[in-house]
């Protein structure tokens, strides 16, 4: 397996659809792409089925997958370059560092589909939709552009609503069980590996679709309390 997984990164390193760590990004994504479409990122995108299902669909719109697990990253970048998808591209790096890659208002959108839900209290500010990581993400998306969280993790699920309601986050869409709606979007219908594991056997996937305020404040204090009551809660029942 070790030695599988080198293999990946050193292939990877060869594609030209995947960059590690470049240099001076920021506001060059369309020359990248040679074009002047939308460019939105999909966080923490694994093995990319999110990514390229996404380019797939819209073929006049640019996706990027963004992980630091290079091995998992192969996967949807071979993929795409098998099937000449040109408007799929990998990015890997940390999560935390997206303006140093992005440029302001250079994201149209950003799609975070099955993040580790981080469900451990001391790990809250790892989860991807904690208000630092808000933060980041409100510097390189554009005014009106939207968030996706799509997740099998009610904690997960009901965590970002309490952190959008705390912070006035305009809410677009919230679906409890995303399959029980009817004429659900395309979008909504790519299924990912780790999907199909039900790792949360919760039976259900959730969804989010939410617009950043102008300011996000720091609530990291009050929410980190209502998790902890939340927690107790739990634990009384």
């Amino acid at each position: 397996m070790a030695q599988k997984k080198l293999l990946r990164f050193a292939q990877i390193k060869s594609f030209d659809n995947v960059l590690e760590y470049p240099q001076n990004m920021q506001g060059a994504w369309r020359t990248h792409f040679k074009n002047d479409h939308a460019i939105i990122l999909e966080l923490a995108c694994g093995r990319g089925e999110y990514t390229v299902s996404l380019a797939k669909l819209h073929q006049n719109k640019n996706f990027i997958g963004i992980d630091i697990k290079g091995n998992r990253m192969y996967i949807g970048a071979k993929k795409a370059l098998d099937e000449k998808i040109t408007n799929a591209a990998f990015l890997r790096t940390q999560i935390d560092k997206l303006p140093d890659y992005f440029a302001k208002d250079e994201i149209d959108e950003i799609w975070i589909t099955f993040p580790d839900p981080q469900l451990r209290l001391s790990k809250a500010k790892k989860r991807l939709t904690h208000p630092r990581f808000l933060r980041l993400y409100k510097q390189v998306l554009k005014t009106e552009g939207c968030i996706n969280l799509k997740t099998d993790s009610p904690d997960l699920y009901l965590y970002t609503k309490k952190a959008a309601d705390m912070l006035g986050i305009e809410m677009i869409e919230d679906f409890e069980d995303t399959y029980k709606k009817e004429n659900i979007a395309e979008e909504l219908k790519i299924k990912t590996h780790y999907e199909s594991l039900d790792i949360a056997g919760s039976k259900k996937i959730h969804y989010l679709r939410f617009k950043l305020p102008q300011i996000i404040v720091d609530i990291d204090k009050e929410l980190q309390l209502e998790i902890e009551k939340d927690a107790l809660n739990k634990q009384i029942l």
